[in-house]
């Protein structure tokens, strides 16, 4: 399944992620158009055993393959197939610090949290204003 730009319906492909550390999205069910925001790193540490000591290493995460952490929402993927789901992604991101603040403000913004139109059961939010990198 493909992920889309929010405001232009274009395909995300791997060559666009750049030097963008991970993305904002939301992700939409096609017939009821209950939604839920989300982000997400496109890499993930990876601890190895290196002579005896451990390494840190980054690696490729599950961005492609990803639809959220709701548990409500990955079984309505699973029961109803992901050609039912569009994800699209609001915001690309230079830091960690940029999603969550992007995450945060779409979630209240949109009010999702209370609507019955998100699947959005809560929100967790720390950050610090030097970690922002202003786009």
């Amino acid at each position: 399944m493909t992920w889309y730009y929010h405001n232009t319906g274009e395909e995300f492909k791997e060559d666009d992620i750049q030097d963008n550390v991970g993305f904002v999205y939301i992700i939409t069910h096609n017939k009821t158009g209950k939604k839920y925001i989300g982000k997400k790193l496109f890499t993930k540490s990876k601890t190895r055993q290196v002579k005896g000591k451990k390494k840190r290493t980054r690696v490729a995460s599950d961005w492609l393959e990803y639809w959220g952490s709701n548990i409500e929402l990955q079984e309505e993927v699973k029961k109803l197939g992901e050609g039912e789901f569009t994800r699209e992604i609001l915001h690309l991101c230079k830091t960690k610090s940029q999603m969550t603040y992007y995450e945060t403000y779409e979630i209240f913004t949109r009010h999702a949290l209370l609507s019955d139109n998100y699947y959005n059961a809560w929100v967790m939010a720390r950050v610090r204003k030097d970690h922002l990198i202003k786009s």
